[in-house]
């Protein structure tokens, strides 16, 4: 159990790390978002089995997820559309 929290522990600083230092490319940290998503799954998982409770919490986590994941390609689509590509130093906020 130590183990697998470790190792659980050790995506989700991977993840943020791969978030703070690749902020030039948006597809980089929308990729980043859903590492993290899927460590904090993983952790929830392994927490709920440990302690034997139902597992609907997990549903409403998936849920949620898959609408941030939709959110964020619709971004990405609408940012490549408008800009040509999905650089964040040619994305001007006041055009």
């Amino acid at each position: 159990m130590l183990q697998m929290m470790k190792m659980i522990f050790f995506m989700f600083f991977i993840g943020n790390m791969i978030f703070v230092s690749k902020y030039k490319h948006l597809m980089i940290v929308l990729l980043s978002l859903e590492y993290l998503v899927l460590s904090i799954f993983i952790f929830l998982l392994v927490f709920l089995m440990y302690y034997n409770c139902d597992m609907y919490m997990l549903m409403v986590f998936l849920v949620f997820s898959v609408c941030e994941g939709v959110l964020g390609l619709s971004v990405l689509v609408s940012m490549i559309r408008s800009h040509g590509n999905d650089y964040f130093q040619s994305f001007n906020l006041l055009n």
